[in-house]
């Protein structure tokens, strides 16, 4: 694997592992949430090099010196971004690992994923994600840790389902953990503005997808 595609596996299912959050948001967490959400759309609209600290601070209603105080830079939001989001996906790892099968569990959770990619504005994001991590060494560093532990997690499932060790997992299905990022970062690479049959096309790679996850077993 390419270290582009690690670095833009990584932040885009960052997706897939960041602790998760045991108590209620303190009034900080709150307020960055609320910033992060309203400085999405900028980064969608203007891209990340396009979107000066300037906008952004337009966008969260903010002066420029008081939003230095929550972000004192771009590289920092991205990171924001990528946890905030990844909080949402953890929740959804959490569900599959403690369900009664984890693995008719993960194959629904990335279907679902695949099957309304096209609504979502979240595959854009990722897009210019992967273009930041390209020119900012912190934002590669951090999303290749990311790219760890989400691989992480799919062993944990292929674990739980088997009754396998991690080790024996780790052992057999590293491979097959690679191959399920490969594919959700080929689903999300499809532009809306490409002549083809999205739908047609994802549904090929979930086929991939599940042919790759029959494979796993005690």
């Amino acid at each position: 694997m390419c270290e582009n595609e690690r670095s833009f596996i990584a932040a885009l299912v960052h997706i897939m592992q960041v602790s998760l959050r045991s108590s209620g948001p303190r009034h900080a967490d709150v307020r960055t949430a609320g910033i992060l959400a309203l400085v999405r759309q900028t980064f969608l609209d203007k891209g990340f090099d396009g979107a000066s600290m300037q906008d952004l601070a337009r966008a969260a209603g903010m002066s420029v010196g008081n939003f230095y105080r929550y972000f004192p830079s771009k590289a920092a939001i991205i990171q924001a971004l990528i946890e905030h989001d990844g909080d949402v996906v953890q929740r959804d790892f959490a569900a599959i690992l403690t369900s009664d099968q984890p693995m008719a569990t993960l194959r629904q959770v990335i279907q679902t994923r695949l099957t309304n990619a096209d609504d979502s504005d979240d595959l854009a994001l990722w897009t210019e994600v992967e273009a930041a991590s390209r020119h900012s060494p912190e934002i590669a560093q951090s999303a290749q840790r990311m790219e760890m532990d989400v691989l992480g997690n799919f062993l944990s499932v292929f674990s739980a389902d088997t009754g396998l060790s991690l080790a024996e997992v780790r052992l057999r299905y590293s491979n097959t953990a690679s191959f399920l990022l490969v594919m959700i970062k080929a689903a999300s690479c499809l532009s809306c503005a490409s002549p083809i049959d999205h739908q047609a096309v994802r549904a090929m790679i979930l086929r991939s997808i599940n042919h790759a996850l029959d494979e796993v077993r005690p």
